[in-house]
C-alpha cells in the first residue's frame, strides 16, 4: 500500500472512531441536536397517529360497529332518501353527525366519550330501551343542530343554490318563509333520516335540548 493510500485509510478510520466516540459521549451540542430531531420525529408520529385514529372513528363502518346503531337507527336510515336517491349521492353517519372543521370535530369526539359510557352500561342495548329513550336522544340532537344552524346539513344543502323552479309550490313557500323567519334546516326537517319518536307531535318539549346521556 502506498503512502497516500495509508494516509486516506488512517483518515477514514479516524472519522469512524470519532463518530463512535461522539455517540458514546456526545457533546452538549450533539445532545441538543439529537433531542431536537427525536422530538420532531416523536411529534410527527404522535400527531399522525392521533389524526389516523380520529379519521378511523369517523367512518360509517365505525359508527355501525356496535349493534345499537347497526340494528336500530341504521336500518331506518337505509329506507330514506339520504341513503338511496336518484342522484346517487349518499350522506353517511359522520356526514350528518360529525363536523368537518377540525376544532368542532375534536369537540364532538370528546363529547362522544359519553356514548361509550352508556354503551358499557347498556342504556339502549335493546329495542325497548332505545324506544323508551328515543325522544330524549332526538331532542338532544335537534337542539345541537339548532344551535349550529344545521351546520352539517349545509355541507351539502345551500339555500343560495336552491332552484325554486324545481320545487313544488309548498316547498318554495316553506323555504322562503323559513329563511326570512330565521329558521334552520332541522326546524322543519325532523325525521328526514330517522323515524320520529313517539309523542313527538303532542309533546311541546320535543325541541328542547338536554345535555344528559342516553
Amino acid at each position: 500500500m502506498d503512502k497516500d493510500s495509508k494516509q486516506k485509510s488512517a483518515e477514514g478510520g479516524g472519522i469512524i472512531r470519532r463518530s463512535i466516540q461522539a455517540l458514546k459521549k456526545p457533546s452538549s451540542r450533539h445532545s441538543l441536536g439529537f433531542l431536537t430531531i427525536g422530538g420532531v420525529v416523536l411529534g410527527i408520529l404522535l400527531w399522525g397517529g392521533f389524526n389516523w385514529a380520529l379519521e378511523e372513528t369517523n367512518t360509517e363502518e365505525f359508527c355501525i360497529s356496535c349493534h345499537e346503531m347497526r340494528d336500530f337507527v341504521y336500518e331506518e336510515y337505509k329506507d330514506t332518501i339520504h341513503y338511496t336517491n336518484r342522484t346517487g349521492v349518499r350522506a353517511t353517519c359522520p356526514d350528518c353527525h360529525v363536523p368537518k372543521e377540525w376544532n368542532y370535530k375534536l369537540v364532538r369526539k370528546v363529547q362522544a366519550s359519553n356514548e361509550l359510557l352508556h354503551k358499557a352500561l347498556g342504556s339502549i342495548s335493546t329495542q325497548e330501551k332505545f324506544e323508551a329513550k328515543r325522544l330524549k336522544l332526538a331532542r338532544h340532537v335537534w337542539a345541537s343542530m339548532e344551535a349550529t344552524d344545521s351546520r352539517e346539513c349545509r355541507n351539502c344543502h345551500d339555500n343560495q343554490s336552491m332552484d325554486y323552479m324545481e320545487q313544488g309550490r309548498r316547498g318554495v313557500k316553506a323555504h322562503i318563509d323559513g329563511f326570512e323567519e330565521g329558521k334552520t334546516c332541522i326546524t322543519c326537517h325532523k325525521g328526514i333520516a330517522h323515524s320520529l319518536p313517539a309523542l313527538y307531535e303532542v309533546d311541546p318539549s320535543a325541541v328542547v335540548g338536554t345535555r344528559d346521556g342516553p
